[in-house]
């Protein structure tokens, strides 16, 4: 479900990216003691844990009783974590530290830098990284959730639904396309530039598909992958709005991912109009932000009303 994607790293990541200049911060102090306050179906939210959600809270310039919504976001986090584990998802911590090496270098800091910019703002690595954590599994908590309920639409539905539309059968963008990545791994991050300007560089030589392979004979670490056909409402939510505005034979801008960095070619594009295109975009409709965060909500909703949760 790919609006799902805004509860990994949700909007309040936006005020993040002042990090490096956020001016005051100071040293936290130590905590002196954890208290329990509250007690989740049998886990403890300490105190320690509300002091630094409240820090995190504080560096997105949140207002208002920040140790109150602190303490409701660890409950729910909390709650969270439970649902993730009964569901069988698992992140690795191999993904987290990606994804926190990613967020460092988008704010044009190394994951040392940013390590210790939140130990003085008193959030810590290890909170910022078990807020990555849970945000990713609760991605695919939702998404599990959203296909649960609206992936099985019937061609009994889609009639119904084009009867509605008064027989028009909706139609979408096939695309041809082929993946281009320049490998970096994790450990040699630090090349990340480099090997941006040898992408850019091949980029600005593409043209169509077909000699892909023969640009990228000689260099190093470069993997060419054929995707073959994926209608609009499938394309990756990182990568839609880039595709939707290249023109066939051309190349989307080059990004920085987990495997490298890299850049997608179109290879072609048309439309077509089928009972699988007119299933898929039926059921992508409903995919708006605020179906998101009602989904969210409900879910939510659903945890508080099943758990037990004893303030101290």
């Amino acid at each position: 479900m790919t609006l799902i994607r805004k509860y990994l790293f949700s909007a309040s990541f936006a005020a993040l990216v002042a990090f490096g200049s956020v001016p005051g911060i100071m040293t936290a102090t130590p905590a002196v003691a954890s208290e329990i306050k509250y007690v989740v179906n049998g886990v403890p939210v300490t105190s320690y844990d509300i002091q630094r959600r409240t820090a995190f809270l504080k560096l997105q310039h949140r207002k208002g009783n920040l140790a109150k919504e602190a303490g409701d976001e660890m409950v729910d986090q909390t709650l969270r974590a439970a649902e993730i584990r009964r569901l069988g998802i698992k992140i690795s911590d191999k993904q987290i530290n990606e994804a926190f090496g990613r967020f460092a270098s988008s704010n044009k800091m190394s994951a040392a830098q940013l390590t210790q910019v939140l130990q003085q703002a008193g959030v810590t690595a290890q909170h910022f990284k078990e807020f990555i954590g849970s945000q990713m599994g609760w991605n695919q908590a939702l998404s599990a959730r959203f296909k649960a309920q609206n992936g099985s639409m019937s061609e009994q539905d889609v009639v119904q639904r084009m009867l509605q539309q008064k027989g028009s059968k909706p139609s979408a963008t096939e695309y041809m396309l082929q993946q281009v990545i320049f490998v970096v791994p994790a450990k040699e991050r630090g090349q990340i530039g480099k090997r941006k300007r040898e992408a850019e560089a091949m980029r600005a030589r593409f043209s169509g598909c077909d000699k892909t392979r023969e640009f990228a004979k000689g260099l190093i670490d470069v993997t060419v992958r054929d995707l073959g056909r994926v209608l609009a409402p499938e394309l990756p939510p990182e990568w839609a709005d880039q595709i939707k505005k290249t023109k066939t034979g051309g190349a989307t801008t080059v990004r920085e991912t987990e495997r490298g960095v890299e850049f997608i070619g179109i290879c072609s594009a048309r439309e077509v109009s089928d009972d699988q295109v007119a299933k898929m975009v039926f059921q992508s409709e409903g995919t708006k932000d605020q179906q998101a965060e009602q989904l969210n909500k409900t879910y939510m909703e659903e945890l508080r009303k099943r758990a037990r949760i004893v303030q101290r």
